[in-house]
């Protein structure tokens, strides 16, 4: 992409680059979520999609650093540099730990339970909790499977999994189409709009704004565990309606005085004060909840692909909003905003009456959220006896009066201490 020497050559990689990173995503969001300890999973799954800004502030300080060189290094550079995120990647992806999920699924139960000891227990090899853990997981695992064909048409085979892709497509459009595009790839535009033309200037409040939603994000992520997940989703979009009014009315007022030889400088910085505000309100929810909810959404046999949906979705309301926001505000000027403050009312209301409660409780207890409770029931009845000691063999199996080993469905409700 860096030596690009036409147009073509430089977009084809662009999308070469493209699909490599929801593949990123959706591995790393999952793999994050399997290996959280309980208590911190949500604040980890947070944080994990707060990085983002990281990257958007390495990306434009690189981009501020290299606007005046005088030739086309001021965007191979850039390009170039591209490659240091993936070189990290490659080396330390060797050293990460396995999903003791999956490896349950593959029968290498030892390892699953030696990953457990040593981070959930401090590396203490007779945890109670690691054992409980393991036999939770081990038993809702299985009734995932017998449940499940491995297949995407699982996706739509039962009325909770309908729902479940429902929830993940829509999730998909609103962290799209919340009018965060707008702001992220056209903040030159809009700046223009309200009478602000110098190129450094903008460059600035595009860092300032990174920064900005950066610290936003940070503090959200932190403080994930103290509110449930509908609660922060109803504030999130509430407060995105309410600061998009505010922004098309304060903008309304800026290009009204230019459009009348005159610039209103009150409504201009009204304006900018309203794009700095939107970060927090986006970060309540789409943000920092977007893949904790995902990862407590979707039961393990399906995880990966329901991520995956939420990426296709995403992923192709980002590519229409590209084409669209251009195009709207080329013709529509700061009428444009009124779509996304309808879009948002749209998003309140199906918030409100779609999206469940999934705090407070562990990936596996989830894994039967929309389903027969009966299954939940059958999992937390036989953890019982891992709690209690009744069965003190080794996980897994228990030796028949010849002497033979046998299955034991194992589950544990223990990580509600």
């Amino acid at each position: 992409m860096a030596h690009a020497p036409i147009v073509g050559m430089y977009i084809v990689a662009r999308m070469i680059l493209g699909f490599g990173i929801p593949t990123c995503i959706v591995s790393g969001s999952s793999l994050i979520g399997e290996l959280g300890y309980p208590k911190e999973r949500p604040v980890l799954t947070s944080l994990f999609n707060v990085a983002y800004f990281v990257g958007q502030i390495t990306a434009a300080a690189i981009c501020f650093g290299t606007n005046n060189i005088a030739s086309n290094w001021s965007w191979r550079i850039p390009s170039l540099l591209q490659i240091c995120p993936s070189l990290l990647q490659i080396s330390f992806v060797f050293f990460l730990p396995e999903s003791p999920r999956w490896l349950i699924t593959q029968d290498r139960t030892e390892e699953a339970n030696a990953i457990l000891v040593k981070y959930h227990a401090e590396g203490d090899p007779n945890s109670e909790f690691v054992k409980a853990e393991i036999a939770q997981m081990k038993t809702v695992i299985t009734l995932e499977m017998e449940a499940s064909k491995q297949s995407w048409m699982d996706l739509l085979r039962t009325a909770g999994m309908r729902r479940r892709c429902l929830i993940t497509s829509m999730l998909g459009l609103f962290t799209q189409w919340s009018g965060n595009t707008l702001i992220s790839y056209y903040l030159g535009d809009l700046l223009g709009m309200i009478g602000m033309n110098d190129s450094l200037t903008k460059q600035k409040i595009n860092v300032g704004i990174a920064c900005w939603s950066l610290v936003c994000g940070v503090t959200v992520a932190l403080l994930v565990r103290r509110f449930r997940r509908r609660v922060m989703y109803l504030a999130c979009t509430i407060s995105l309606l309410l600061c998009y009014i505010s922004w098309t009315i304060s903008m309304e007022r800026a290009v009204h005085a230019l459009d009348n030889d005159y610039k209103n400088q009150s409504a201009s910085i009204a304006t900018i004060f309203f794009i700095f505000m939107y970060s927090p309100c986006y970060n309540i929810g789409y943000n920092a909840l977007t893949y904790t909810y995902l990862v407590e959404l979707w039961p393990y046999a399906l995880r990966s692909r329901g991520i995956s949906f939420f990426q296709l979705f995403g992923r192709m309301a980002g590519f229409f909003t590209t084409f669209v926001n251009p195009i709207g505000i080329k013709n529509a000027s700061w009428r444009y905003l009124i779509s996304y403050c309808c879009w948002l009312a749209f998003e309140v209301v199906f918030v409100y009456f779609m999206f469940p409660e999934t705090a407070g409780r562990t990936l596996e207890e989830l894994a039967f959220l929309f389903e027969d409770k009966a299954l939940a029931e059958q999992a937390n009845g036989a953890v019982e006896k891992v709690i209690h000691h009744e069965d003190m063999e080794p996980i897994g199996e228990r030796k028949t009066a010849t002497g033979q080993a046998e299955a034991v469905e194992d589950v544990t409700n223990k990580s509600r201490v």
